[in-house]
């Protein structure tokens, strides 16, 4: 249970309650809207399908970034690591806790992002920027006590979350759907053809973002009992409840709202939106504070699983060695917390996180189609009879399909984002040299 709670609870975020929007303008229908949440579901599926193979047979700690270095090199794995801990795994973690202070906010208007306690030029430093860094200090310190702790929070806000889901489709269900608004979504006209397909392989970046973070429980393999077996599970379960979830919430907006009002949310909120069809201003804060506690959540997940990956590398020694340190008394990897937490809290002060983010998902759809191909490596390596767990090979062979698509899509229609993604990755490779020679 506690493992399913790191995959549901690091997966449910802010995207869910934003990103149809933006997806509902670039499609322009609600059929092709609920097109791109079934495809992100399906990919989403297969990867996490994908990874419970690796993570049953390979057991050594560090997740993506062992799975990658025992499959293929070093130099491969570090450029993941690389990666995660430069904007993957720090970006989300300062877009989700800005979006928790942003919401704070609406409770408490003194936290702002127009409130300069000091500016120069355009650097400036907000109370909204310090409420967020202090946020991230403080998760950090409760996984830094421990990952019993870590984990009792987790749990926490991932009951807080699915149970609040739930309540949105069930209200939405009683109060809000309307068969006629429906039919007026589903039956826009839609003009079928290459240029669709591709719209839709294109928009449902923001819905793979709103459930990317999947990988996170392989990065803590070796805390987990029976973890070759626990994992592959805990995938599965995790993934489904909060794609059934993903899935029940998006056909609540299309029954209730009308798609001009969904595409023109006030700050793209979706949920804000449905909740105040249904109970007016109240809704509103009802949704804030629903919001509020997935950004939590979420952040607490990830903060808990990616200091993982970085001890690992030190281990390896292919980063600053102090980060390999343990703590004697809570088995943490405290030096890794915190440095995390730092370079968060800079990503913070700094502001240009989102855009880093936006960049930088691209490449996560890269490692993780290269390292979904790696199961075909791994199995040769392995050979028949030592080998494992094992699904059906149509499963990874899907993931690639669709995923290779719709990188191939943001690469020809989005390149101001796919470009300087890889750019950012590939600038590892000297720093990975550097590390190389000093370990020489």
């Amino acid at each position: 249970m506690d493992s399913i709670s790191i995959v549901a609870g690091s997966m449910i975020g802010c995207g869910i309650f934003i990103v149809s929007a933006d997806i509902a303008r670039q499609v322009q229908s609600g059929l092709l809207m609920m097109l791109v949440w079934v495809l992100a579901a399906i990919v989403t599926m297969c990867g996490a399908l994908s990874f419970a193979e690796l993570a049953a047979n390979i057991k050594e700690e560090g997740g993506q970034y062992i799975y990658l270095k025992n499959i293929y090199n070093d130099t491969v794995a570090f450029l993941f690591g690389w990666t995660t801990f430069l904007v993957i795994q720090t970006g989300i973690i300062a877009a989700v806790c800005t979006a928790f202070s942003k919401f704070i906010g609406l409770l408490i208007p003194a936290i702002s992002a127009n409130n300069y306690l000091f500016h120069i030029g355009a650097f400036h430093i907000s109370t909204q920027k310090i409420f967020t860094v202090l946020v991230v200090i403080l998760l950090t310190f409760i996984n830094s006590r421990g990952l019993k702790h870590g984990v009792i929070t987790q749990n926490l806000f991932t009951i807080t979350k699915v149970l609040s889901m739930i309540g949105i489709v069930g209200l939405g269900l009683i109060f809000g759907c309307s068969l006629h608004t429906l039919n007026l979504n589903l039956s826009m006209p839609v003009h079928w053809g290459v240029n669709t397909i591709n719209l839709i392989g294109a928009a449902s970046v923001g819905a793979l973002f709103a459930s990317i973070t999947w990988n996170n429980i392989t990065f803590v393999s070796s805390d987990i009992k029976d973890s070759e077996k626990t994992i592959p599970k805990a995938l599965f379960i995790g993934t489904l409840i909060v794609l059934a979830l993903y899935f029940l919430i998006n056909s609540i907006y299309v029954s209730t709202m009308p798609l001009n009002l969904i595409q023109n949310a006030q700050e793209d909120i979706v949920a804000a939106e449905l909740m105040s069809v249904i109970f007016g201003p109240l809704g509103r804060t009802i949704a804030a504070v629903i919001i509020m506690i997935s950004a939590l959540g979420s952040a607490n997940g990830i903060i808990l699983a990616g200091s993982r990956v970085y001890y690992k590398m030190a281990k390896d020694r292919a980063f600053f060695r102090p980060l390999a340190a343990i703590d004697r008394n809570t088995r943490v990897p405290h030096n890794s917390l915190w440095i995390q937490c730092l370079w968060v809290s800079i990503l913070v002060l700094w502001g240009n996180y989102t855009q880093l983010l936006d960049y930088v998902i691209y490449t996560t759809l890269i490692f993780y189609w290269i390292t979904t191909f790696g199961i075909f490596i791994l199995r040769k390596k392995i050979g028949h009879a030592a080998y494992g767990f094992r699904i059906n090979s149509l499963i990874p062979v899907m993931y690639l399909l669709i995923t290779g698509y719709i990188i191939i899509c943001l690469t020809i229609f989005k390149p101001a984002y796919s470009l300087p993604g890889l750019l950012i990755t590939l600038a590892g490779l000297p720093v990975y040299y550097f590390w190389q020679n000093r370990r020489g």
